[in-house]
């Protein structure tokens, strides 16, 4: 080809390959795949297929109890690394427990409850090997905030006890519901950026509480706000104890020293999850030995012995209360879930097993129901000891008991300060910096989201910031549904390959045609603005420098992106077609998958939408077959 000013462009001769339609199949098999990928995506009943009747009836016993998978295989080295493990855990799980029940409202018994029967349950029906049971402190403050709204823990503390018990009944029954109906996919509406942010602000104030432990306050406010926190702990100053302080800095430095010493030095782990029990028990004996209990230390008190009561008869399942312990429960049970299957899910990767959410849904909603019948409120799987399988929550449970039986009479001059900053330390590993600057470096919108989720639980509440987050991550995603992205392509030079114009600097655009890739589906929501916008690209055409080489003869729209369209996108095409008709213009579709393919056939009753000259399965396939009814000149590009 010769080079000079201006170069005619003549497309060579190319095959022009046929768009072929999608298998045929009927409304029934259409829905059943649909279904099928909505609620079974994981498809859990493939280890069934080909099965005899005995190894199906085998399966399916280790499907519902994962126990009965690994159980045949369990071996004395397990049963060593499990108990070691399992009374490591427990060591952290008795402070924490009472801990979370305090931060909860609770009475701290309820804390070792929760810490007793739930694990027993999991054993059975988990499929994680590598986590414990027990409270958790976000879901603990949460349901003691909202709780206290309405009830008194000071003034009313049965009632408030009874809704405890019966919003983790709720939080059993949603958690358990999802998992049985396959709808865990709910809980992915809580993005990456809304827990980060939530988790971070709900740090902060569950931190910022435990001042009046650290402090040694005792008419605390019992707002959750960060602003009438601050306010309480400076207006109190007259309460504040220097014991409680000193006590409370020296062992808050310990633990937050051991956290560290375990971080740098994973192997080292029981350092961090021994120290709280070792600092239970170093603080007790100072209390006791020095009746600090008499200047101004405060101590937990009598604990009753003896193992959970019966508590089904305390669940409110109906009266005024009902709607309170219902919306309680289904936070609770969100935020338990989410934390625990992410968590559940992480360590199964490391460890190169799977872990079903969907069952795991089931086995921590089952828990929580059998829980609240026994005096424990909302626990989830937590933290990680070293476990190989989930004998480790027995031994756990076992440590648990004995504590229950016999040892509680040495909890009676626990000093709350120590529980304090048992709270501070399990709590400020939730605040992830770093995890916070990579949002901000991918994007942008997603640091808003949860810029909103941190400043909306500091300032607001617990359960508005939350909702202020996942309201504004939704509202993400309809922007992106009612805004669907288009852009204009354009050919690189010596190829037939069309991209971005905007992207690759180099492709340039065909004179005569407008080439537009459409990079979402098509709906209800989208299509106003998706006809408003090819009529702004082709007003731009026209009025642009394309138009001085050569007038506007097609519209190409490249709907490879496009993975779904209903009945307003095919009417959108439709309308299109009217008004490029009466513009003397054509329009082009490219590459329609099968879904919208199949829906575009239909509707063409005239069969002109889908045409020999009107349908191709590439945009070079296109340009070449088409630009032999148009005569042009570009500038000769170096």
């Amino acid at each position: 080809m010769e080079q000079n000013d201006t170069t005619t462009i003549e497309m060579s001769a190319m095959e022009i390959h046929k768009v072929a339609p999608p298998p045929h199949k009927t409304t029934l098999q259409k829905l059943k795949t649909r279904l099928k990928e909505t609620f079974f995506p994981d498809d859990p009943l493939r280890q069934f297929k080909g099965q005899p009747l005995k190894k199906k009836l085998i399966l399916g016993a280790q499907y519902v109890f994962p126990i009965l998978e690994w159980g045949p295989n369990y071996s004395l080295k397990l049963l060593k690394s499990d108990i070691v493990s399992g009374l490591t855990i427990a060591s952290l799980a008795i402070p924490q427990g009472i801990s979370y029940a305090k931060l909860a409202n609770l009475p701290p018994i309820v804390g070792l409850y929760s810490s007793f029967v739930p694990p027993l349950v999991y054993a059975v029906l988990g499929s994680s090997r590598d986590l414990a049971v027990g409270p958790v402190s976000i879901a603990s403050l949460v349901l003691g905030s909202m709780l206290r709204e309405v009830v008194s823990p000071t003034k009313d503390p049965i009632l408030f006890l009874q809704l405890a018990f019966s919003s983790t009944f709720f939080a059993g029954l949603f958690q358990a519901s999802l998992g049985f109906l396959r709808l865990g996919f709910i809980i992915d509406f809580l993005s990456k950026a809304t827990l980060i942010g939530f988790m971070a602000g709900a740090a902060i104030i569950v931190s910022l509480q435990q001042l009046k432990s650290l402090l040694g306050i005792t008419n605390f406010t019992k707002q959750m706000g960060i602003i009438p926190v601050l306010s309480s702990v400076f207006h109190r100053t007259n309460e504040w104890s220097w014991q409680t302080i000193l006590m409370g800095f020296c062992f808050l430095v310990f633990l937050l020293l051991t956290r560290h010493i375990s971080i740098r030095k994973p192997k080292l782990f029981w350092i961090s999850a021994g120290a709280p029990l070792l600092s239970v028990i170093i603080s007790t004996l100072l209390v006791f030995a020095l009746k600090a209990q008499k200047h101004g230390i405060s101590v937990i008190g009598e604990l009753q012995k003896g193992l959970n009561p019966v508590s089904w008869n305390m669940l409110h399942l109906h009266g005024s209360y009902l709607v309170l312990v219902i919306k309680t429960g289904i936070v609770t049970g969100i935020l338990s879930l989410t934390e625990g299957i992410a968590v559940g899910r992480t360590f199964a990767a490391l460890k190169n097993y799977q872990v079903d959410g969907n069952k795991e849904m089931i086995a921590i909603g089952l828990m929580n129901i059998v829980g609240s019948s026994t005096s424990c409120y909302v626990t989830t799987v937590n933290h990680n000891a070293g476990s190989k399988t989930a004998v480790s929550n027995i031994v756990m449970a076992v440590t648990i008991m004995v504590t229950l039986l016999f040892l509680m009479p040495l909890f009676k001059y626990t000093p709350n300060v120590i529980l304090g900053a048992i709270i501070v330390t399990a709590v400020i590993g939730l605040i992830d910096i770093s995890a916070a600057y990579q949002i901000w470096k991918i994007d942008k919108f997603d640091f808003i989201v949860l810029l909103c989720a941190f400043f909306g639980v500091i300032f607001i509440s617990v359960q508005n910031g939350l909702a202020i987050a996942v309201g504004i991550s939704i509202f993400k995603v309809l922007l992106q549904i009612t805004r669907p992205k288009t852009v204009l392509l354009g050919n690189i030079p010596g190829t037939r390959i069309y991209r971005n114009l905007d992207h690759y600097k180099e492709a340039l655009s065909v004179p005569g045609f407008l080439i537009l890739s459409i990079e979402a589906p098509i709906n209800f929501a989208n299509t106003t603005y998706l006809k408003e916008r090819i009529s702004r690209w082709m007003e731009e055409y026209e009025s642009g420098e394309t138009k001085k080489q050569s007038e506007l003869r097609y519209v190409v729209l490249d709907l490879s992106a496009v993975s779904a369209i209903d009945t307003s996108g095919i009417s959108l095409f439709k309308d299109l077609r009217m008004v490029l008709e009466k513009k003397s213009l054509e329009l082009v579709l490219v590459n329609p998958i099968g879904e919208v393919l199949e829906k575009l056939q239909r509707a063409d009753d005239t069969k002109d939408m889908m045409g020999p000259d009107c349908l191709f399965l590439t945009v070079g396939e296109a340009v070449a077959s088409l630009s032999t009814t148009i005569k042009y000149q570009i500038p000769t590009h170096v």
